[in-house]
C-alpha cells in the first residue's frame, strides 16, 4: 500500500498509507491482517495523530503559530508530534514517566523537543498533571491531551480506517490495543458505519483496568507491555464501551512470546503491544472460525503500532525474565 511514486515536499506527506499484511499464523478460513504502522516516518501509529492534531489545532486557532505544545506521553506520541512540529513552526515539550523507553526519549530530543520526566510511580496520570502545570506557566502553550481530545479518534476515522477498508472487500472484526483509545475508537466508528455487526475487540495487558468499564472485576498489577493499558480508566475520556463487544486481556508473557514468534517466523520486527494485538486477533479469528462468536465477514484486522527497535535496551528479545528485569 505504501506507494509514493512522486517527489514529496515534506516528511509529513509520508504519514499514512502503511501496508496491510497477512499474519500467516492466523486461520486460513478467517485470516488476520495487520496494519504495519512502523512504516510511518516516525516509525509508529502516533505519527498520524501528531500531524492530524497539530494541523487541526493550528487551523482552528487553538494553537497559535509559533506556540508550544506540552503533551504527556509514553514516547511515540511525542515523536509523532515532534516530527510534525518541525514542519509546522511549533515548539514541543513532552512529559514522560521515567520508566518508558530511553530510545523514544532520545528521538524526541533529536527532533528538537524538550523532555520532562516524572516519577514512574505517578504513572501517566502524574505526567498529565505535570503537563498542565508546565503549559499554565508558559505563553501560547497548550496541551493537546491525546487521552481526551476527540481529534485523536478523528485522525484514525479519517485516515487509518479508510485505508483498511480500501484494501479489503469486507472486515468482520477489528481488534486493537487500547491506551488512549484513539486508534480503536476511530476504527470502530468507521467499521460500524460500514456494517453495524462488525465485531470490535479492545486489547489490554493483564493488570490493566479497562475491563472494569464493562463490569468485570480484574486484578490490578504492574505490567510490562508498553503503550496500551491503564491503571486509571476514569482518566480516559475517549473510550466508548458502547462501541466495544469485549475487552480481551493478554499476559505479558504471551505478548512477548508472540512478538518473538512474529520476528522469527514472519519477519515482523514489532514490540510488545503488537504482540498482544496479534495474540488477541488470532484468538478472535479462531473463535469466529469455530462459531463461538458472530462476525459479518471473515477477515480480522489489527494494528501493529510500532517497531521493536525502540525497546532493544530493555532486552525485548531476551528471555521473559531478562525483559522483566530491564523494564
Amino acid at each position: 500500500m505504501t506507494t509514493h511514486s512522486e517527489p514529496l515536499g515534506s516528511v509529513l506527506e509520508t504519514v499514512g498509507e502503511t501496508p496491510l499484511v497477512r499474519v500467516r499464523a492466523s486461520p486460513e478460513a478467517v485470516p488476520v491482517y495487520a496494519k504495519l504502522e512502523s512504516f510511518n516516518p516516525g516509525a509508529s501509529v502516533k505519527d498520524r495523530i501528531g500531524r492530524y492534531m497539530l494541523e487541526a489545532m493550528l487551523d482552528r486557532g487553538d494553537l497559535p503559530p509559533g506556540g508550544t505544545v506540552v503533551e504527556p506521553t509514553a514516547g511515540n506520541t511525542g515523536i509523532g508530534m515532534a516530527l510534525a512540529a518541525t514542519r509546522l513552526d511549533v515548539e514541543a515539550v513532552f512529559v514522560v514517566p521515567e520508566k518508558f523507553s530511553v530510545e523514544k526519549q532520545r528521538l524526541m530530543a533529536a527532533l528538537g523537543a524538550e523532555i520532562v520526566n516524572t516519577p514512574t510511580d505517578d504513572g501517566i496520570g502524574g505526567a498529565i498533571d505535570r503537563a498542565y502545570e508546565i503549559a499554565d506557566g508558559r505563553d501560547d502553550a497548550v496541551v493537546p491531551e491525546q487521552f481526551s481530545n476527540p481529534l485523536n479518534v478523528e485522525a484514525h476515522y479519517e485516515t487509518t480506517a479508510p485505508e483498511i477498508f480500501e484494501a479489503l472487500d469486507s472486515v468482520g472484526a477489528v481488534v486493537a490495543g487500547i491506551g488512549t483509545a484513539g486508534t480503536l475508537m476511530g476504527l470502530a466508528r468507521y467499521a460500524r458505519e460500514q456494517d453495524p455487526e462488525t465485531r470490535v475487540v479492545a486489547v489490554e495487558p493483564e493488570g490493566s483496568q479497562f475491563a472494569t468499564l464493562e463490569g468485570r472485576e480484574v486484578p490490578e498489577r504492574d505490567y510490562l507491555t508498553e503503550g496500551i493499558g491503564t491503571h486509571d480508566p476514569e482518566r480516559n475520556d475517549l473510550f466508548d464501551p458502547s462501541l466495544v463487544d469485549e475487552v480481551r486481556q493478554v499476559t505479558d508473557r504471551a505478548a512477548q512470546a508472540e512478538l518473538k514468534r512474529l520476528a522469527r517466523d514472519e519477519g515482523h520486527l514489532v514490540a510488545s503491544s503488537s504482540g498482544a494485538a496479534s495474540v488477541a486477533a488470532r484468538r478472535v479469528a479462531e473463535a469466529i472460525r469455530d462459531g463461538e462468536v458472530d462476525a459479518p465477514a471473515a477477515p480480522v484486522v489489527t494494528v501493529f503500532p510500532d517497531s521493536s527497535e525502540r525497546y532493544l535496551s530493555k532486552e525485548i528479545y531476551a528471555s521473559f525474565e531478562e525483559w522483566s528485569e530491564h523494564t
